[in-house]
């Protein structure tokens, strides 16, 4: 392990983010290839819920190697708690009705495209106040003492789609 991993280890440790982050930007700036300081600055910066900063140090890892994984998923969480944020910001905005608005029906139309369903989250039935509880009956075993195979619920939307149930 190189010195300044072990000096990046200690300030993490002490909880001193922005001196780690200055120590491993000056790594990413000698060694412009290496993918390591960028990955680890992604990390810390996600940890500490800096996403637009996680994603730009992924971007980088994924520049250097597009293979990488672990880039991808902090990109893409990050990418994804940024647009909860801003989608809620944009729905404790009452008066919105602008171009922010067309772009937030712009890409709830994309995202229902791109999961093939009608409807991303289903309507919220408040009229009932309590759950109904679905119960089944036991299924007797077959004459060879194997229990059948359950059945699909109805609710799945068939043919194993997971997102059946959002319609």
């Amino acid at each position: 392990m190189t010195q300044s991993s072990i000096s990046v280890d200690s300030l993490l440790e002490k909880g001193n983010q922005d001196d780690a982050v200055k120590i491993l930007a000056d790594l990413a700036a000698k060694n412009p290839g290496r993918k390591e300081p960028w990955l680890k600055m992604a990390k810390v910066h996600f940890g500490a819920e800096n996403y637009a900063q996680a994603i730009v140090a992924a971007e980088e890892v994924i520049q250097r190697d597009g293979e990488d994984r672990e880039a991808k998923t902090i990109r893409a969480v990050s990418g994804l708690r940024v647009a909860a944020k801003s989608l809620n910001d944009l729905k404790d905005d009452v008066e919105l009705r602008g171009d922010a608005h067309s772009d937030a029906l712009g890409l709830a139309k994309v995202m229902r495209e791109t999961l093939g369903e009608d409807v991303l989250v289903p309507p919220v039935d408040n009229s009932k106040k309590k759950r109904r509880v679905v119960r089944h009956k036991p299924v007797a075993p077959s004459a060879n003492g194997a229990q059948p195979a359950p059945s699909a619920p109805a609710a799945s939307g068939g043919a194993g789609n997971p997102f059946g149930a959002l319609k």
